[in-house]
């Protein structure tokens, strides 16, 4: 396998890891800030405040983006590394 193959093969995984992270990266962004703000009105500055919902909310993105998250990792095997592997490098 040359440099270039190679190269390309790390790119096309790693944007395959962006896009199947960017929904739960999206979802706690989003989260964090709503608590932030609802913290920083209220003055409360309880630590399991900002944990709780956080982790819930990602839980509940992850379950309902597991489908097209194995979709872009089964994309990726099958368009890029199968075929590597069958040409043999």
């Amino acid at each position: 396998m040359d440099d270039a193959t190679l190269y390309d093969m790390m790119r096309q995984g790693l944007w395959a890891a962006i896009i199947a992270s960017l929904p739960i990266l999206t979802v706690a962004l989003a989260t964090g800030l709503a608590i932030g703000l609802v913290q920083a009105l209220t003055s409360i500055q309880e630590l399991t405040l900002t944990f709780v919902p956080k982790l819930a909310a990602i839980a509940g993105t992850f379950w309902i983006a597991m489908e097209f998250m194995g979709a872009a990792f089964l994309d990726l095997w099958r368009d890029v590394l199968v075929p590597l592997i069958a040409q043999g490098g």
